[in-house]
């Protein structure tokens, strides 16, 4: 189900803050996270993808170098939900 508007409000303010943008022209959030090198950039999308799997809600990304460029949506929902919410946390955490 997609965030209600009091859910954005509170849910993705955190976020904008953290570096997350809005897509315009699209219900969905964007960020590029750098690494010190390709490895720690692909290494961190590996740990993702066990977390995506987890979730059940994957991704879109591309990586170059040490540069990983993350869009999330739910494309079943055709917009923003918790499960972008929670991903998008959960890729700040272990970005650090």
């Amino acid at each position: 189900m997609k965030l209600s508007d009091e859910q954005r409000e509170s849910d993705l303010a955190p976020l904008i803050q953290n570096g997350w943008s809005l897509v315009p022209d699209r219900d969905a959030i964007s960020k590029t996270f750098t690494f010190k090198s390709f490895i720690e950039a692909f290494g961190w999308m590996t740990r993702i993808a066990i977390w995506s799997e987890k979730y059940r809600h994957h991704p879109e990304w591309s990586n170059v170098y040490n540069k990983v460029d993350v869009t999330l949506t739910t494309h079943d929902s055709d917009g923003l939900t918790e499960l972008d919410v929670k991903l998008a946390n959960k890729m700040d955490t272990l970005a650090h």
